[in-house]
């Protein structure tokens, strides 16, 4: 992760990944999501149970615009799918610690990840909905 941008306020990174051509999308909302993680544990931590939904939901959101800019301009497929999958594997070390009302959120975004994970991996191999029966 480049130093500067992890200066950089949240704000501004999100701003510069709506604004950024489409080959550079993807690293960069993938970093958004990274970020919004980091959050998310922060408030799991703090037993913020409202904002750690909160941040759950932002890290579904800009996992979503990480795959999708990936799979737009084939570029970074597979550096977003891993980066996807470390996150994923943050949230499933995290939900057996969860509160019992937040742990249906968790299981909801582990599930979103998971989807877009696979998405990633069809569009890298070439991949149909029905190639894989």
């Amino acid at each position: 992760m480049s130093k500067l941008l992890v200066t950089k306020p949240l704000d501004q990174l999100i701003a510069r990944a709506n604004a950024a051509n489409l080959d550079h999308q993807a690293d960069l909302f993938a970093e958004v999501a990274e970020r919004e993680m980091a959050a998310a544990v922060e408030a799991f931590k703090a037993d913020q149970s409202d904002k750690f939904r909160d941040d759950l939901q932002q890290v579904v959101s800009y996992s979503d615009h990480a795959q999708a800019a990936a799979i737009h301009s084939k570029k970074h497929i597979k550096r977003t799918e891993i980066r996807i999958r470390q996150i994923s594997h943050r949230l499933r070390d995290l939900k057996p610690d969860a509160d019992p009302d937040d742990a249906p959120a968790v299981q909801s975004a582990i599930d979103r990840l998971e989807h877009f994970r696979a998405e990633l991996l069809r569009s890298m191999f070439g991949l149909k909905d029905d190639d894989h029966e």
